[in-house]
């Protein structure tokens, strides 16, 4: 008997996702943690398109954040931190914006912005937590009061109450809820029916995309809902959730995809590079987004030869013997 496909209406280009899906201003929260699992296919065609003034809301992002900040898309950020791991301890575009003053940033904890997401998804305007009491993260605000309390901005940062269940002695801070008009994803399979599975660390995907009005995963490769259903335990998302679903091998890359491919060092130390020199910059974007038709033609530039390199044991989930340096 046939399988009945649940992608009918679902499944997209990126090229199609993008244009459907985000718009100039649109709130939008990016997957994915430092250099696992970001969302890049979908990040260069955002780049591409000269999307501008995104208010984005990350947990823990890197190189898609990094981009999206570098080629100017992001009016407005929230986030715990930004960074590459050892490429970049703080991810260099990101670093040289908030110096220069060219958007806005408004820091929270990792817990602190997990919460907020979690908040979101529970359907509930705000959540309690202990997180950051005492520290300059909920002393300090990072957005004027002339954009609170409009266009997804929360009106104060965090409010700070007495626990009312422990005699007011104990000060609580309550996080607002976030709820991004997008919800950006990539993951490792998604099923004929669009149920999702993500193997490896999750972060703080799942909050992200339970919490936002519309999601979009990118997937290396769609399976037989059949093959799902035989570890069901393993699964992330149900088909409801997802409203766009784009195949895209590599579609990381050059950051990591668990069980697929490792991240791609060679690639991460030419961004860096590029991300670190004002003037080899716009070079880096010429050559790498804005002058790439595809993502097809993405890779063909990065060559068979270095994905081969970075292509996961299926068992270990990385690439060993990859030169790391």
């Amino acid at each position: 008997m046939a399988e009945r496909n649940g992608l009918e209406g679902k499944l997209m280009t990126v090229e199609q996702a993008v244009a459907r899906f985000v718009r100039d201003g649109s709130q939008i929260a990016v997957g994915g943690f430092t250099i696992n699992r970001n969302p890049m296919a979908l990040v260069y065609e955002i780049a591409r398109r000269r999307v501008r003034d995104l208010h984005l809301v990350v947990h823990s992002n890197g190189q898609a954040l990094d981009v999206l900040v570098g080629a100017g898309c992001v009016g407005r950020l929230e986030i715990a931190y930004g960074g590459n791991g050892r490429f970049a301890p703080t991810c260099f575009r990101f670093r040289k914006a908030v110096e220069r003053g060219e958007f806005l940033v408004e820091d929270y904890t990792n817990n602190q912005m997990t919460l907020r997401f979690l908040a979101g998804a529970l359907g509930v305007p705000f959540i309690p937590s202990k997180s950051g009491l005492g520290t300059d993260v909920l002393a300090r605000e990072g957005f004027p009061p002339d954009v609170r309390g409009r266009d997804g901005v929360a009106p104060h940062k965090a409010h700070l109450m007495a626990d009312p269940f422990d005699h007011g002695e104990d000060q609580v801070a309550l996080l607002p809820a976030l709820t991004p008009d997008v919800a950006l994803l990539h993951a490792q399979q998604v099923s004929t029916d669009g149920t999702v599975r993500i193997r490896g660390l999750t972060f703080a995907d799942l909050e992200q995309c339970k919490a936002a009005t519309t999601v979009v995963v990118t997937c290396e490769e769609i399976v037989p809902a059949s093959f799902l259903k035989l570890e069901p335990d393993r699964n992330s998302l149900p088909p409801f959730l997802v409203d766009a679903v784009v195949p895209v091998t590599y579609g990381a890359h050059p950051t990591a995809c668990p069980y697929f491919y490792d991240y791609d060092p060679a690639h991460l130390n030419l961004y860096k590079a590029a991300a670190k020199d004002d003037d080899q910059w716009p070079v880096y974007l010429e050559e790498w987004v804005y002058g790439v038709e595809s993502w097809d033609a993405y890779l063909d530039k990065v060559g068979g030869a270095q994905l081969a390199r970075i292509r996961a044991n299926t068992v270990a989930g990385y690439a060993p013997g990859l030169d790391r340096r």
